[in-house]
């Protein structure tokens, strides 16, 4: 499947739906980083297209599939998402410069949103929700950030090691694996997760945290708006 091609995300999702599968577990971790401003769809800018848009699109066309006795899903955000609130005067970078961090912010935030809105509307069908930040880990995820860079943002030293800050990518797992099997978030849902465990909101000067902007209400509830609509008319 390909979270950039919507006809891709629905041929999968029906094949799934088609063959009776019944879901419990839904965990969002693909996503790109940091990349040259690509235009993906009809226009789309790739970063909020992939990280957010492909998710959004695949959870909606999944729904008739998930296990009414209680199923999870689980956005893979990022601290990142601190950098940047969704961009509603330019989400796709039409009119403004295009500044590659800033557009991965606003596709984290939109992670965190997601979970939020998500979970209030499904949580009646069965449906929870949740969003986490698996920590700073070397992946392939960098792999649009020169070496160079990451040595100056002291990520790795010269010899390519992680900085000891760094998570391993089993370490890295671990948050979503949690949110997505544990018991104790029986009962809860639209929680930013982190560490396993839930986070609290994000104080200047402090480390981690959910910033505010990306579990407002009414923030969360004009994405779902926006996004059923620029998928859902290109979806069904």
């Amino acid at each position: 499947m390909d979270l950039s091609d919507l006809d891709s995300v629905r041929s999968f999702a029906r094949g799934v739906v088609d063959r009776g599968t019944t879901i419990g577990l839904v965990i969002n971790s693909a996503g790109v980083m940091a990349n040259p401003l690509t235009r993906v769809g009809p226009g789309w800018e790739s970063q909020f297209a992939i990280n957010h848009l492909g998710h959004f699109a695949l959870v909606d066309l999944l729904m008739p599939a998930f296990d009414t006795g209680g199923a999870r899903v689980v956005s893979v955000s990022s601290g990142a998402h601190a950098i940047s609130p969704i961009r509603w005067d330019d989400i796709h970078f039409t009119r403004r410069e295009y500044d590659p961090w800033v557009a991965y912010g606003q596709s984290k935030t939109a992670n965190v949103l997601f979970a939020v809105q998500l979970d209030s509307v499904g949580r009646s069908l069965g449906v929870r929700a949740f969003s986490v930040q698996p920590g700073s880990i070397i992946t392939p995820l960098q792999r649009h950030i020169p070496r160079d860079q990451q040595i100056e943002m002291r990520w790795i030293d010269g010899d390519g090691v992680p900085s000891p800050e760094f998570k391993t990518p089993a370490q890295g797992a671990a948050t979503a694996v949690w949110a997505a099997t544990s018991p104790l978030l029986e009962g809860r849902g639209g929680e930013y997760c982190e560490d396993c465990d839930i986070a609290p909101l994000a104080k200047e000067g402090a480390p981690g945290g959910v910033a505010a902007w990306a579990i407002d209400t009414d923030s969360a509830n004009e994405l779902w708006a926006y996004s059923a609509d620029a998928t859902r008319a290109k979806v069904n």
